[in-house]
């Protein structure tokens, strides 16, 4: 007798082979994703403090869905935060419901979301590019400093990056499928009602854009028929209407005559983006450097950006024509890039709003890389890869030599030395996510002295082991030695923050409250909510604040459950006076509000201080 395996052809052996080794090179691969993922992303979850501001007020948030048992309408401090959309609130929730509320916890949904993001990276560059090309573009992605930066604190537009690259990923199946499947359809339209879910109306009017820009470039309008757009239609409304018509009816109607609908929508949507939010509250980054921190977010890669330009231009080239997969996707990540900057480029924009389009250029780019390994040493494509090793070598000797400059001209700080003393206050840039670090001195760096003598000496030799083996034909090495160098870097640049976190957090300051504060005592922040949010979240009390309604907590105000936690100077000083015992949060050195009054220090750290009105007990 023949035994089945006995009477397979040659052909199907050889086919099985390789589909074997195909599955096996992909396993290694996402293990290698998930490693560098757990070295670099999970390794910094767990310090330092949660921050002012964003940080510990969109915690808060999440941490009040619990305590009120509230799905539907935020809140922070008791008042109602209506700005936002609710699918990153309610990961931290849930994280808090199963595994406790911690820094680490808060910290969890959005380093899941990364590494989600760098898996669908990869299994999107595989598609368009092949097995080698969708490790790379993920390993491009996982290296850049941008979405590592961004990490560092609880905002969503990494996330809104996740969706994206998930609707791309479905729609650009969608242009090779015949019959096209339900799957991809309602695949692109989940990813934009979950995009929706994250960060409101952009969730949708990114994917929809990229798409039509795409469509309409390829002479292709009439795919849109192919993609079921009713079902898609209803898929879409199912995910994202409920909260929204929930919120509506929960939240109709403030004392300033407007209720969500408005306040959602228009103000924090259209009067935004045109820069007529109601209050003002956010600064624009200058146009020029918000186009140049799109590169700059890309560090080290971005080296190649020229050559994937140039990619571009070819796959351009054969619009008229029949355009092969790698044409299509090369082109339609070009589209998602451009359009993120540009419609950031006529409104309101921070220095992280050009992340949604990273995936993109990470694609891009790990397209070109993958191409590179598979061409002869003597092809165009090994030889501008050496030009751009070259060029990115120098441009570490430079920075080496800066970084040299800034060691020899900084001191050594001295035992228990506080950084706030060595700063220089630039209030007017803390609008801008970054615009603390504004503040360094030569003086302060001495505190980051071995951070930076690592990063630097990294940084020259990544660079220089990378054009080195690029000279020698090994282009997997040289970016191998690129994700090393990365790796150190965000190790110096985690120790840094950490090092750099007292002036941004107030957590020391609510642990000294902590040991004192009794029940009915006041903690009052001399300014606004957003500056102590910490407070409230660390020692779980509201706060009282010496300040009119603005910010984050102005429309929540406007309601008439809304608590009274805005205090006047009268009544302040009334309260000042009184027995209670006030601990007043504030970074000024001598305050306005307690001139000629008896006030108590209990704690100093950050440049922030925690004063009473009350002697209290050791």
């Amino acid at each position: 007798m023949t035994s089945s395996a006995a009477s397979q052809s040659p052909a199907t052996t050889l086919s099985s082979s390789s589909t074997a080794a195909r599955k096996g090179v992909a396993l290694v691969s996402v293990l290698i994703i998930v490693l560098l993922w757990g070295a670099t992303y999970v390794a910094g979850m767990f310090t330092p403090p949660l921050l002012d501001d964003a940080d510990s007020l969109h915690a808060e948030a999440a941490r009040e869905i619990l305590q009120r048992h509230d799905w539907v309408t935020l809140y922070t401090n008791g008042i109602r935060y209506l700005e936002k959309a609710p699918l990153m609130y309610w990961a931290i929730a849930a994280s808090y419901h199963f595994l406790g509320v911690h820094d680490w916890t808060t910290r969890l949904p959005l380093m899941l979301g990364v590494l989600v993001l760098l898996l669908v990276t990869y299994a999107l560059g595989k598609y368009a590019y092949g097995d080698i090309a969708g490790f790379w573009s993920a390993m491009v992605l996982g290296t850049s400093i941008g979405p590592y930066l961004f990490t560092r604190f609880q905002i969503p537009d990494v996330l809104v990056g996740l969706w994206l690259t998930f609707a791309m990923y479905f729609f650009l199946h969608s242009l090779q499928e015949q019959p096209l499947s339900r799957l991809n359809c309602w695949g692109f339209a989940a990813s934009c009602a979950l995009n929706v879910m994250t960060k409101s109306l952009i969730g949708l009017v990114f994917p929809a854009t990229i798409v039509g820009i795409y469509l309409l470039l390829t002479g292709n309008l009439r795919h849109l028929r192919r993609m079921r757009p009713l079902s898609g239609t209803l898929v879409f409304l199912a995910i994202s209407v409920p909260w929204h018509v929930l919120a509506a009816l929960r939240n109709p109607t403030s004392s300033i005559g407007h209720g969500f609908l408005w306040f959602y929508f228009v103000n924090e949507q259209f009067l935004r983006y045109l820069n007529k939010r109601v209050p003002p509250g956010y600064d624009t980054v200058p146009l020029l450097i918000f186009w140049a921190l799109l590169f700059l977010w890309l560090v080290p890669w971005a080296i190649f950006l020229p050559q994937t330009i140039r990619e571009i231009g070819r796959s351009c080239s054969r619009l008229r024509t029949r355009l092969v997969q790698r044409d299509q996707a090369n082109l339609l990540f070009a589209v998602w890039a451009v359009v993120i900057v540009v419609f950031f480029s006529f409104s309101t924009r921070q220095e992280y709003y050009t992340l949604p389009a990273l995936p993109a250029l990470a694609l891009l780019v790990g397209g070109w890389l993958g191409k590179e390994s598979e061409v002869p040493s003597a092809s165009p494509e090994r030889r501008s890869g050496r030009i751009s090793a070259a060029v990115f070598f120098i441009i570490a000797i430079l920075c080496f030599i800066a970084g040299l400059g800034l060691l020899i001209s900084s001191l050594p700080a001295g035992p228990g030395t506080d950084l706030a003393e060595l700063l220089r206050r630039n209030s007017a840039d803390y609008n801008f996510s970054m615009g603390h670090f504004l503040d360094l001195t030569p003086q302060a760096l001495g505190m980051f002295r071995v951070p930076l003598a690592i990063a630097v000496l990294s940084l020259l030799l990544g660079a220089g082991a990378n054009w080195i083996l690029r000279r020698r034909g090994q282009c997997a090495a040289g970016n191998a030695a690129l994700i090393l160098m990365m790796v150190v870097l965000f190790i110096c640049v985690h120790s840094a923050f950490v090092t750099f976190s007292p002036i941004l957090s107030s957590q020391p300051l609510a642990a000294a409250i902590q040991r004192h504060y009794r029940d009915g005592d006041m903690i009052v922040v001399d300014g606004e909510y957003h500056q102590a949010s910490t407070l409230n979240f660390y020692i779980g009390v509201p706060l009282q604040i010496l300040h009119e309604p603005s910010g984050n907590l102005w429309f929540g105000s406007k309601f008439p459950d809304a608590p009274r936690v805005f205090l006047t100077q009268r009544g302040f000083e009334s309260l000042w006076s009184g027995s209670t015992m006030v601990f007043l949060w504030t970074d000024q050195d001598d305050p306005a509000e307690l001139r000629g009054r008896a006030r108590y220090l209990l704690a100093r750290s950050g440049g922030k201080s925690i004063l009473t009105n009350h002697p209290v007990s050791s």
